[in-house]
């Protein structure tokens, strides 16, 4: 009897976790490192085994939360963001059916704009990047939106196809500095990034980094989309002798509007852990956690939150404010597009 008590333990199938998905950005990104902190403070305790999917960045980051099955979250760059609500309020029809059903779960922190160029290139400033070959990253990457929505606003116009590359960032930086067929590469990525840490002090004899010139008029006219930051030589401590000033821009962690009751569940319990790890999260997490605000700023037009985890982060907070824990596919695609939609992946190469 005895033995089939034991018996009947050992075979009692385990309760299975809940499988989701999040994707982020590069291997080497600051992302895919916030993702994986996720994964651990917020989601393992919420009984999600969430899967850290790298990408190509924001505005692919989109369409898969939007059409890939098993995709429930995704880190998203305000601008990114920005520029589908923008587009579905100017008519275009498949950036509405991509963005409109997405919601905001938390706000997160800037992260850097990096502009690479060689160490030996006459290039001082940012703004002196007017009619400059630029590799911006691949076409469905954040960083290939900010490039060129930062171009537009601060030359007046876009950047020429002519000079523009859609390479990675690492084969960029090697083209940057074999064949001198870029003049810049731009990089978004919170800092450390992996990407710079990783370099060493041979690097200095390579590549530099432009920096913001407070008094330009071309830095005025980004101030309304992006905020002054500084890149910190305690960042990059083996290839920089100087810190650096530069933009940035805000991250988000986004997710859909699900109205199924198990999924919506399984997201109030993720965003309640996450507010109770948040301590840990930013103590042993990556340290753009430490910027991070656990609170629920009013968002821009044609933005909203995920009502189910807001009235659950809400509640934790106003319990951590007493300092009480709680218990624990491709869209529609048209030929003809502007580079805008072009980044934004709404048009076919």
């Amino acid at each position: 009897m005895l033995i089939a008590s034991l018996l009947l333990l050992v075979l009692r199938p385990v309760q299975a976790q809940t499988e989701f998905k999040i994707v982020t950005a590069s291997e080497r990104g600051t992302y895919i490192q916030i993702g994986r902190d996720l994964a651990k403070w917020a989601a393992q305790p919420a009984k999600i085994d969430l899967d850290v999917l790298p990408s190509k960045g924001s505005s692919e980051n989109v369409q898969r939360l939007r059409f890939e099955p098993g995709v429930k979250l995704a880190l998203v760059q305000s601008d990114v963001y920005q520029a589908f609500v923008d587009q579905a309020d100017n008519g275009n029809a498949a950036a509405g059916r991509l963005i409109s059903p997405l919601r905001v779960v938390l706000s997160l922190y800037n992260e850097e704009i990096y502009f690479v160029t060689r160490a030996d290139s006459p290039l001082t400033y940012i703004h002196e990047l007017k009619d400059k070959k630029i590799n911006i990253g691949p076409v469905g990457s954040g960083t290939a939106l900010s490039a060129t929505t930062l171009y537009r606003m601060m030359f007046g116009t876009a950047l020429p196809e002519a000079n523009a590359s859609y390479l990675s960032n690492e084969d960029a930086l090697l083209r940057l500095t074999s064949d001198k067929s870029l003049d810049a590469v731009i990089v978004v990525a919170g800092q450390p990034a992996k990407l710079f840490s990783e370099m060493k002090p041979e690097a200095r004899k390579y590549i530099k980094l432009l920096r913001l010139d407070d008094n330009a008029k071309e830095t005025a006219r980004a101030a309304a989309t992006y905020f002054p930051a500084t890149i910190r030589t305690a960042s990059y401590p083996n290839w920089m002798s100087e810190d650096v000033p530069t933009l940035s821009v805000k991250a988000f962690l986004v997710t859909y509007n699900y109205g199924n009751e198990t999924t919506q569940t399984s997201l109030r319990q993720f965003a309640e852990a996450l507010c109770a790890n948040f301590d840990s999260l930013q103590a042993e997490g990556h340290p753009k956690w430490k910027e991070v605000q656990l609170d629920m700023p009013p968002l821009g037009k044609g933005w909203k939150y995920f009502a189910p985890m807001e009235r659950t982060l809400r509640a934790c907070m106003a319990q951590q404010r007493t300092r009480t824990v709680p218990a624990s596919m491709q869209a529609p695609m048209k030929k003809d597009c502007t580079q805008q939609e072009k980044v934004l992946g709404l048009c076919r190469m």
